[in-house]
């Protein structure tokens, strides 16, 4: 399945049935009077987050979303039914944004959530319902209300606890790939990556979700490699782990990189706690390993962890760290926790 995280689609609600103009003749009553029913209400077009799913892919083959017109009213009093609505169906993490794309409509963050984004038009009177005693014979009705046509725009942003950030073959897919069923794809040349990829890692009897995303470098806030429009998918994180190339030469360097372009791009994220991790010290020998991890503190000014995806060196330690920055209530229990733990009366 192809992975699409923004989509632009043209919505319609149904417009409302006019009202009927009907007079009741029936033999043997004299003076019958007005009868036409009322119009029947335009369907409303809704969007409702459903499990499931995780991409927008849907709505690159069809973009056209139309609700179903009330129906009008008819004689013998007979109102015209309402429209049938119409549903987007949506993932979990779905923000639907106005035609400037800025203006946020609706967020929706759980399964069920139902939000209308335009209302069908109300249906219009017939003439009975004009009828009073000094206009006892109303010829007038009321036509439908039209519907609300708009444009709006959906980007998914992929739930999860935790977010991988890092150059390109700063070696996050291989740290996803080794610490759950995750299987991204994986080589040995820049932009491996090419959308987000998730994985729910277990440590400690708790799982959480960890993101992937396509690498940063400098001057992806404007535009380069692949830019920014990745970050939307770690804005959700509780914590961001920030992988380093233990391999490079240029350490401090790479670590300044992608914190310059988490201001550049703005909000909460540069802001949002972070365990920075050395990755690939399999290929470093003891005193390259502490000389690396000397370079990196001094510019970070926090403690550094050392790791490998490959070897699976440290690969715990830096887990636990993560998971000590995501609340208990985001944290899951491990499948199978429950039956391995002692029996208690």
């Amino acid at each position: 399945m192809k992975f699409l995280d923004l989509a632009k689609v043209y919505i319609r609600s149904g417009a409302g049935g006019g009202g009927a103009v009907s007079f009741h003749r029936e033999k043997f009553v004299e003076y019958g009077g007005p009868d036409g029913g009322d119009g029947g209400r335009g369907g409303d077009v809704i969007a409702e987050c459903v499990e499931g799913l995780n991409t927008l892919i849907d709505f690159r083959y069809q973009q056209h979303f139309f609700a179903k017109n009330g129906v009008p009213g008819m004689g013998k009093q007979r109102t015209g039914a309402d429209g049938k609505a119409i549903v987007l169906r949506v993932p979990v993490g779905t923000e639907i944004l106005d035609e400037d794309q800025e203006t946020v409509i609706a967020d929706l963050t759980e399964v069920g959530q139902k939000v209308i984004l335009a209302k069908g038009g109300n249906g219009g009177f017939g003439n009975l319902h004009f009828k009073s005693s000094t206009n006892q014979a109303p010829r007038r009705a009321n036509p439908g209300q039209d519907g609300v046509e708009r444009t709006i725009w959906l980007r998914l942003k992929l739930i999860a606890d935790a977010g991988l950030l890092g150059l390109p073959n700063a070696g996050k897919s291989t740290f996803l790939a080794a610490t759950s069923n995750a299987r991204p794809k994986i080589a040995d040349y820049p932009f491996t990556t090419l959308h987000p990829n998730l994985g729910v890692v277990g440590v400690d009897n708790t799982e959480f979700v960890m993101a992937d995303i396509p690498g940063l470098i400098e001057g992806a806030s404007d535009g380069k490699g692949i830019g920014d429009r990745f970050l939307g998918h770690v804005e959700r994180c509780a914590v961001l782990l920030h992988l380093i190339d233990g391999t490079s030469e240029t350490i401090a360097e790479d670590y300044r990189t992608i914190i310059n372009e988490l201001e550049a791009y703005g909000g909460e994220l540069a802001e949002k706690p972070r365990v920075t991790a050395l990755n690939k010290i399999d290929a470093l020998d003891e005193d390259e390993r502490q000389a690396a991890k000397a370079a990196l503190e001094a510019e970070v000014g926090a403690r550094v962890m050392l790791m490998s995806g490959v070897s699976r060196e440290g690969l715990d330690t830096v887990l636990r760290a993560v998971r000590g920055q995501i609340d208990d209530d985001r944290l899951r229990q491990k499948k199978g926790a429950e039956e391995d733990a002692p029996w208690q009366p």
